[in-house]
């Protein structure tokens, strides 16, 4: 129960952070910009789809370090309940 009261806790504390974020003033000036020079120049050249693999990448290997990590400490309790 632990686990997901500070689990809770950190999403509230990160939601409030969010809400701090925004220091200046949005006009209308803001929302007619539809170009985004960074990113036009990186799917033009092709390096947007190497970027998309890397995180997909680091994605996939935290994702697969959790389901590890969870095993391992699966396998671990079990062997303790046997010994108690």
């Amino acid at each position: 129960m632990k686990k997901y009261s500070a689990l809770a806790f950190i999403l509230l504390m990160v939601s409030q952070l969010r809400s701090f974020a925004q220091k200046i003033a949005i006009d209308s000036t803001d929302y007619q910009n539809d170009s985004v020079e960074m990113a036009d120049v990186m799917r033009s050249e092709g390096k947007i789809y190497v970027l998309l693999a890397i995180i997909l990448l680091i994605f996939i290997g935290f994702l697969f370090f959790m389901f590890r990590t969870e095993q391992k400490i699966k396998k671990i309790e079990k062997e303790h309940k046997i010994l108690d």
